[in-house]
Parts: structure tokens; sequence; C-alpha cells
């Protein structure tokens, strides 16, 4: 019988290796408790740092809008002092030019050391001067004042007792109380003192 088939024996592998899945663990209720804690506890924690951030943001945004109405406050107290220090000023000149007109009047020594000042700030270099005077003072001056050279006293009924308005060729004097009052009072407050 020639056609007879040789016979094979299959090949035989080795077996597959079996995978087992790894055996599921259930977490026992002290586990379930810790994982129940821990995310709590981190959950806290985050809570709380967003809340701290939120309640620093909120106290600086208080606190600036405290400092605007502090400062809103401050800036119309600061206007009203410098308003009553100008009010004050302006008493102390007024007080001072009325006690200043009062020893005018009664003094001529002093009126006629004003005039005096006033002619030497003028300087002798000026060929013609004008000294006014209110007509009261030059009437109580006239007798005791020898007017030098190039000078030409006369009456100014605008002017108040106690003052005085020297005119040379390029010097202009005003030798009011009032102005001569604010220009103390001025050295005084930028603490010149002199």
């Amino acid at each position: 019988m020639s056609s007879a088939v040789r016979w094979a024996a299959p090949e035989l592998a080795p077996p597959a290796p079996v995978v087992q899945e790894p055996e599921r663990h259930m977490p026992s209720v002290e586990e379930l408790q810790a994982i129940e804690e821990a995310a709590h506890a981190e959950g806290y924690a985050r809570g709380h740092a967003e809340g701290v951030a939120a309640g620093q943001a909120e106290v600086r945004r208080i606190a600036a809008q405290m400092e605007g109405i502090l400062d809103a406050f401050t800036r119309p107290l600061a206007r009203l002092d410098a308003e009553v220090g100008d009010a004050l000023g302006d008493l102390a000149v007024r007080i001072a030019g009325a006690l200043l007109r009062r020893e005018y009047a009664t003094d001529p020594a002093l009126l006629e050391a004003l005039v005096r000042e006033a002619l030497e700030i003028a300087g002798s270099d000026q060929r013609q001067m004008e000294l006014r005077l209110h007509p009261d003072d030059l009437a109580m001056l006239t007798p005791q004042l020898v007017a030098p050279t190039g000078v030409r006293l006369s009456g100014d009924a605008t002017l108040a007792r106690g003052d005085l308005r020297l005119h040379a060729d390029s010097v202009r004097i005003d030798g009011s109380l009032s102005a001569r009052l604010n220009a103390t009072l001025q050295r005084l407050v930028a603490g010149d003192g002199t």
C-alpha cells in the first residue's frame, strides 16, 4: 500500500501560564475610617488655607478703605487748620496795626524813626523822592523832621495813621502798617524770627 501517509506526532508546547488576577482586598472598616479621616483632614486644611487667604485679602481691602476714609477726614481738617491759622494771623495783624497806629499817633518819635529808616533804605543816590504820609502824621512830624534835599513831603488821606509810602526814581517802598506786619508775620511763619 503505497498510499499510506505517515503520521507525525503533534508538537506539544508547554501550557500557557495562567495569569491570576491579584486578589482584591476589601478594606476593613478601620481602613475606610482612616481614608475618610485623611480626606476630611486634607479638605479641612485646603479649606482653611483658602479661607485664611480670602480673609487676609478682605482685611487688606477693608484697611485700604479705612485709610481712604481717614484721609478724607484728615484733608478737610488740615484745610480748616490752615484757614484758622490764616484767620488768626490776619486777626493778629489787625490787632497789632490798631495798637501801633495808636502808638504812632501819640509818639512822633516812632514815626520819625520809621521815616528815617525808609529814607535810608531808598538810599542817598536817588535824585527825587516823594514821601507820603497821612495828613495828621505829616502835621505832627513837620516841626521835628527836616527833609533831606530832594525829598518832598506830602499828605495822602488814603493812607492810615502810621503808614507811609516812598516813591523815588527806582524805588517804591510800601511802609503801610499792614504790609510791615504781614512781612513780619511771614518771617515768623517761615521760622526766620527776625
